[in-house]
């Protein structure tokens, strides 16, 4: 067993034998006064020898970090305009909703920039990057724009071409770019209607929104009613005919309507025979095919429902009096006249906007000539 051994208490010289070896070995610090701690003769020692600044140097360093600050929050925000080279901004990063671009309208643009600059910017948003590629950036708007850029380039293989301006903006779900996409067209340029209609069905249909209603409420929110009931109208004639038209930009509203009137009315079948019969060598062309359909269409009654005893009477059609007609579709017209003129009354459960819209198109058509 290990004898243990027993502590003494220091003697006075041993306490200053120890703090005279503690003093040669911390190095000849200038003795500030008794009882000071070592550590607190580092700290001041230290303080000593920062420089101190004055009241100018330390104002321009805060403004400094300030600037840093708002620049870097202008770049998070995509508000900060930067060159892009030309071959880093991809176009088919997402479905284009402008289908025809006016070659004479790109000349201008082109000649514009070409002697002026650029004066707005695109806007893209950043990509995934793939292994071993430098950064990639999708187009959010800016379409034509880019296009006249590269024309330049490709003509005069100028630097300054080499390069767009862009605003990089924040990564955003497929649902916002959509918007942002068709709302930057709407207001620089308005789209056709069936280009409206042909966008929303695409961006449903990549899962952007749940379905094309959606879709068309979302994309064009801020339209009206009416407007937005025409978009579902020419979507409808880009989910069934799509395919077969080779004009459809060239589609008229009253066209448009009068066409979805009797995809709705099942003349889906007809129409695609027809329009596969020739090739339009032009829009006109194209509308000769279909429009035989179409008033065959309108002409034809509705077929009324099977099944079962009628419990009431068959709804009269025809003309009931001198004022009042009925249509087989079940629609009545009632004509009246007040002290501001004649007056037509519309009733009947297959009335909806898109029938709205085709009357008024219709009526319009008819006191103009």
């Amino acid at each position: 067993m290990a004898k243990r051994r027993r502590l003494e208490t220091p003697s006075t010289a041993d306490l200053d034998r120890i703090e005279q070896q503690f003093r040669s070995e911390t190095g000849d610090r200038p003795v500030i006064g008794r009882g000071i701690a070592p550590i607190s003769q580092v700290a001041a020692e230290s303080a000593a020898m920062v420089p101190v600044e004055s009241t100018e140097v330390r104002a321009a360093r805060a403004r400094s970090e300030a600037d840093a600050s708002r620049l870097a929050d202008a770049e998070a925000r995509g508000l900060l305009i930067v060159e892009l080279p030309l071959e880093q901004v991809d176009e088919t990063a997402m479905i284009r909703d402008r289908m025809v671009m006016n070659e004479d309208e790109l000349m201008e643009l082109r000649l514009s920039i070409a002697a002026n600059g650029q004066r707005l910017p695109i806007e893209v948003f950043e990509m995934e990057q793939a292994d071993g590629q430098g950064p990639r950036y999708g187009l959010l708007s800016g379409y034509r724009r880019l296009h006249a850029v590269r024309a330049l380039h490709e003509l005069t293989q100028s630097e300054k071409h080499g390069r767009i301006r862009a605003l990089v903006r924040p990564r955003t779900e497929a649902d916002e770019a959509f918007v942002a996409m068709v709302e930057e067209n709407e207001v620089r340029e308005e789209l056709s209607h069936f280009e409206r209609g042909r966008i929303a069905v695409i961006a449903a249909n990549q899962g952007a929104f749940a379905n094309t209603e959606d879709a068309v409420n979302k994309l064009f929110a801020t339209g009206s009613k009416a407007k937005r009931s025409k978009v579902r109208s020419f979507a409808l004639i880009f989910e069934e005919l799509g395919d077969m038209l080779h004009f459809p930009e060239a589609l008229t509203e009253r066209r448009g309507l009068r066409l979805s009137a009797a995809l709705r009315g099942g003349a889906e079948s007809r129409l695609r025979q027809a329009l596969s019969s020739h090739h339009p060598a032009d829009a006109e062309a194209e509308w000769a095919l279909v429009e035989p359909v179409l008033e065959a269409s309108e002409l034809t009654p509705r077929p009324s429902p099977r099944g079962g005893r009628p419990r009431t009477a068959p709804v009269r059609q025809g003309w009931i009096d001198d004022l009042t007609i009925r249509t087989s579709s079940g629609i009545t017209i009632r004509r009246g006249r007040d002290e501001k003129g004649h007056t037509l009354r519309l009733e009947g459960r297959a009335l909806d906007d898109d029938l709205m819209d085709s009357l008024m198109a219709e009526i319009r058509s008819l006191l103009e000539r």
